[in-house]
């Protein structure tokens, strides 16, 4: 009796443990899925559960109800007017900006992608949707995918989107682009795309199906269409809310402009020139910006960001549906903030928080269990690698210098970061640490094929209390009792980009270096 009792007690403390690691979600006897919702221009505000605004995210927001939020994820910066092209290089590579070799179009073949660390470990890789990368690191990273966009055509119209069906060579020929329509039935139909296609937004739901849609229901279809005993990591990366901001009408009728709240950090004219105020995203809405064209724009970006909601909706219904879902870490996150009004600013090209680096990040589904769970850590878009590396439990490869916060979500730690650091082009950089964010301006050189040598920018110094003032509407830097705080987060600034590399020297093709002109 008493062996007999002794053998209960041994397997209750064996069912104990198991329970325990459980409880994170893993070392179940078949490896988690893993499915990362990556979206474009996303800011964290964009959320409704997140910034409280008129947006509509009743789909997103059950995702943050089924999981864990980071409300301080942020990204590093760019070197490009397109931010997302390093942000998702950060994002498949786990490096830093200074560590990408370049701009992001091209993965350095030392940077063990996402992808292709999780083929390592027995998964079948799939991507749907945007690519911004280079046609080899894509071809070394899935080994299959569908509808994938970006690849060199590109009529900036979410209607008359071209795609490209998965190449195992990773060419994607333009000649073999196409674009999707409606027949006569209303069914989805493959057209080629005319030569003498116009870019620009003169598509309409009555044309075709919505990026959204069509990447949407390519990850349904596979979710539906499953057969293999390997696990899956879908990279799934839609291509809104990035404008042009379309969205079909019973979208756009959900957000009368004249009944849109503007932010705290609206303002008609930025207060001086950050160094790049003339771009094609600037240039989406005259000058100034009057409160009825911010309230248009910001219309517009709810109604398409709420369209992408529901498409969201359909792909975790089609993941429930599968029965794949008990098994699938979901991981949800936009590449960087976008301004649409705020500070006067219409695009990203900037290091404020909700117009340029400030993104949600939510890990969520059946293998979270502490659910409704939101932390303050201070984290980047490239910790988001090796935390999901490290929640399925495979190893990190030596490549990525994220960090994982996989000991946040545990309850390990509070912080894996003390401070943030971010860089856009030659002109711009911020460091945030406790409750304040310095960000220096300078005035550079420039150059551009189209205008040639010029020099822009001003030399400003800003600080914020981000704890206070989130939407960063007041300048604290003058005042003369900040002066320490300044002096002190100035040599914390200038030791953490030594630390991390930030020089011209490491990213090929720089002309120009922040710390030439500060």
């Amino acid at each position: 009796m008493i062996k007999y009792l002794n053998t209960l007690k041994q397997l209750f403390f064996i069912f104990f443990a198991l329970s325990s690691v459980l409880s994170f979600g893993q070392k179940s006897s078949k490896k988690p899925n893993v499915l990362v919702i990556f979206t474009d221009d996303h800011r964290y505000s964009g959320v409704h559960v997140l910034g409280g605004m008129d947006v509509k995210t009743p789909n997103i927001d059950l995702l943050a109800a089924d999981g864990v939020t980071f409300d301080n994820t942020y990204l590093m910066g760019a070197f490009t007017g397109a931010t997302c092209v390093a942000s998702r290089a950060m994002l498949l590579t786990g490096t830093n900006l200074f560590e990408l070799g370049g701009a992001g179009h091209k993965i350095l073949e030392k940077s063990k992608t996402i992808g292709e660390t999780f083929q390592k470990e027995g998964y079948n890789t799939h991507i749907i949707g945007k690519w911004h990368q280079d046609g080899e690191s894509l071809k070394r990273s899935f080994t299959s995918g569908d509808k994938i966009m970006g690849r060199g055509l590109y009529l900036v119209d979410h209607f008359r989107m071209p795609f490209y069906d998965w190449d195992k060579a990773g060419a994607f020929k333009k000649e073999d682009a196409y674009l999707l329509g409606y027949d006569d039935r209303g069914n989805i139909i493959r057209k080629p795309v005319p030569k003498d296609a116009k870019r620009g937004p003169t598509g309409t739901e009555e044309n075709g199906p919505h990026t959204s849609e069509v990447i949407a229901n390519e990850a349904s279809n596979y979710f539906n269409t499953y057969k293999s005993k390997k696990p899956f990591m879908m990279y799934l990366a839609f291509h809104a809310p990035h404008d042009p901001r379309q969205a079909p009408q019973k979208y756009k009728d959900m957000y009368p402009a004249e009944n849109i709240t503007l932010p705290p950090s609206y303002m008609p004219q930025h207060p001086f020139d950050n160094g790049h105020m003339f771009l094609r995203d600037e240039e989406l809405a005259p000058w100034p910006r009057t409160t009825e064209v911010a309230k248009q724009q910001l219309a517009d970006y709810y109604a398409i960001i709420t369209h992408l909601d529901a498409q969201i909706g359909k792909v975790i219904t089609a993941l429930k549906e599968s029965g794949q879902y008990e098994n699938t870490l979901i991981v949800f996150s936009g590449d960087s903030g976008l301004a649409v009004g705020n500070h006067g600013l219409m695009g990203k090209q900037n290091i404020y928080d909700e117009d340029g680096i400030h993104v949600p990040l939510i890990f969520s589904g059946n293998l979270i269990k502490n659910k409704g769970t939101r932390f303050n850590a201070l984290s980047y878009i490239h910790d988001i690698y090796p935390t999901i590396c490290d929640f399925v439990q495979i190893p990190i490869p030596a490549s990525v210098s994220g960090k994982s916060l996989t000991p946040v979500i545990k309850n390990e730690v509070n912080q894996v970061r003390n401070s943030t650091y971010h860089a856009y082009r030659q002109f711009q950089r911020a460091f945030r640490k406790g409750d304040y964010k310095l960000i220096e301006y300078v005035r550079a050189n420039d150059f551009s094929n189209k205008n040639g040598a010029s020099i822009a920018g001003s030399r400003v110094t800003q600080l914020f209390n981000i704890k206070k003032d989130p939407w960063e509407t007041q300048d604290l830097s003058f005042f003369p009792e900040n002066k320490e705080i300044i002096a002190e987060m100035r040599l914390e600034m200038k030791a953490k980009a030594i630390e991390i590399g930030d020089k011209k020297e490491n990213i090929q093709g720089e002309k120009y270096d922040f710390w030439d002109f500060y």
